[in-house]
């Protein structure tokens, strides 16, 4: 029965929707999905993920770059760029960060090479990709481990996906070893 006050949007600020980016067509609709976060966050959900692409076709739009990563990428991240940043400022700004874990990852990375003769396109590469943490104790500005010059294996401080996990669970709260 929250579900309709929780999702209405018309409450907030048109600072809070500036901040977020929800007057602008490229990021609309992430920028509503984090502003959704957030006020579920502040009405006690646990636990709140948000996808960022998804929509298939051809070419494809979404995070998926076999086709043309670079323009695939930028476009993509003009979706996400100023919401996710707007989430983490509103989150901070209203104390909420502070016991909340914000997690950025994917499934896995770009190959370092192109996918197949002339194209501009990269293949699935599950050994090098990038996560960020936020928020419920994450050390603000650390950043752990890296990659070869051509990104293609790590070069210092690999992390296991058991590992990562681990953090996740330490993070939370909770002994990894325990369970």
């Amino acid at each position: 029965s929250s579900i309709p006050e929780a999702t209405n949007l018309d409450g907030e600020s048109e600072a809070t929707k500036k901040l977020y980016g929800l007057e602008d067509d490229t990021n609309k609709g992430f920028a509503r999905n984090c502003l959704m976060a957030r006020r579920l966050l502040e009405r006690g959900v646990r636990f709140v993920q948000i996808f960022n692409g998804g929509a298939f076709g051809s070419p494809r739009i979404n995070w998926d770059g076999h086709e043309n990563i670079r323009e695939n990428h930028d476009t993509q991240a003009a979706t996400m760029d100023q919401p996710v940043a707007g989430l983490l400022a509103d989150l901070s700004q209203r104390g909420l960060l502070e016991d909340t874990l914000f997690v950025w990852n994917t499934e896995f990375g770009r190959s370092p090479v192109t996918q197949g003769l002339n194209s501009t396109g990269r293949d699935h590469h599950p050994s090098v990709f990038t996560s960020f943490l936020a928020g419920a104790g994450v050390k603000a500005g650390l950043t752990f481990g890296s990659s070869d010059d051509i990104g293609y294996d790590v070069a210092e401080h690999p992390v296991t996906i058991p590992d990562f996990h681990a953090t996740l669970l330490h993070l939370l709260g909770l002994d990894h070893e325990r369970l």
